[in-house]
């Protein structure tokens, strides 16, 4: 193996030629482009300068104020509160002034997370038993915010989809099963929730929140049905979006990058309980021909996974507050690591033969 001071030396020589090569070569070569179409040297350097500009603007430059609505009066649900974001964000909210009705899958068996806020006993903070793939306890939870509203004529403020569950396994050994459990919480379960709420959010001209993921704009190896279902949730709130102007409702997307470790979502015992799940249920052709060594091998990978990512979850509780509070909101957020926001871009805006060149 490579000690690493060498490795290092590698990459730092790498990095020193990359950059001499784009200094000096790249101008020289987008120059001679621009003489065989028949452009100056002069529109080149200005393109360049122009591109380097929107990049620094987009990355550097703060966000613009654009104005705060008041809290009085309003309420929000918010799904998937036992934990994670949910549970941060319904704290965040009521201590803003917002009525929060937070929806939590474990309030009849007592959850920590229920009963840490219930335990608040205030009259702006209710918890709600919910379960988003149940269409029966997903009506009731809509009645139970009707009654508590003070004023249901004037509707609800906003509606947070946030529940969702994630996995991993490469497609040969992922289950039918498997994919249909994940698209029921992370999408049908974000689609039932929206169409029971919405028409106490459109009396009320409110805002749907829905939380999709860095997945749902780019795709990963061994993540498909996380992937799969965050890609529906991406183009159910499009569609939604389009519906809803004319009723004075905005949907807005929230695209959190890696905060694995923030929320638990996935842990070393998880993966390994799910590791043995794959590959005992994996047809034996399947066995094979991948072998046990390459399937360690990619388990290992995710495992590392575990103890990666951002471990605040601010950036995206203060994301979906201002969704929530701004006059005039962004349709996107992406609470993530310049890492990630970069690569993003990347392979949504360059030719895929070139972004899996340079990712896979």
């Amino acid at each position: 193996m490579t000690p690493f001071p060498f490795i290092k030396m590698a990459f730092l020589l790498f990095s020193f030629s990359l950059t001499l090569v784009l200094g000096f070569g790249l101008p020289e070569a987008l120059n001679a482009v621009a003489r065989n179409c028949g452009f100056t040297e002069a529109s080149v350097t200005h393109g360049i300068v122009l591109v380097y500009l929107m990049f620094v603007c987009c990355v550097a430059v703060p966000s613009i104020p654009r104005g705060s609505l008041k809290t009085e009066g309003k309420a929000v649900f918010i799904t998937g509160c036992d934990s994670g974001f949910g549970f941060a964000l319904a704290k965040h909210l009521h201590a803003l002034g917002f009525t929060v009705f937070a929806g939590c899958l474990l309030k009849d068996k007592s959850g920590t997370g229920a009963c840490d806020l219930e335990s608040m006993k205030s009259d702006r903070m209710r918890v709600v038993q919910l379960d988003v793939c149940s269409e029966e306890v997903v009506n009731q939870a809509v009645q139970f915010v009707r009654e508590n509203l003070k004023d249901p004529e004037n509707g609800l403020w906003a509606l947070v989809n946030n529940a969702g569950v994630s996995t991993f396994g490469e497609v040969e050994f992922t289950s039918m099963e498997t994919y249909k459990q994940v698209t029921e919480v992370n999408l049908w379960g974000t689609i039932r929730v929206t169409k029971a709420f919405l028409p106490l959010i459109r009396r009320a001209k409110g805002r749907v929140i829905n939380l999709a993921s860095m997945y749902g704009r780019m795709s990963n190896a061994l993540r498909s049905p996380y992937c799969v279902s965050k890609y529906g949730v991406e183009a159910f709130s499009d569609c939604l979006r389009y519906e809803m102007r004319k009723w004075g409702v905005k949907v807005i997307v929230i695209e959190p990058g890696n905060f694995i470790v923030a929320t638990g979502i996935l842990t070393r015992d998880i993966v390994s309980t799910t590791a043995d799940k794959l590959w005992r249920e994996a047809p034996k052709v399947v066995q094979e021909d991948y072998g046990k060594a390459h399937f360690d091998r990619h388990i290992a990978v995710v495992k590392s996974y575990c103890n990666s990512g951002q471990r605040d979850t601010t950036p995206v509780i203060q994301d979906i507050s201002d969704a929530i509070m701004s006059c005039h909101p962004f349709t996107r957020y992406n609470p993530m690591e310049a890492y990630w926001w970069i690569r993003m871009q990347m392979m949504t805006h360059l030719p895929a033969a070139i972004s899996d060149k340079l990712y896979f």
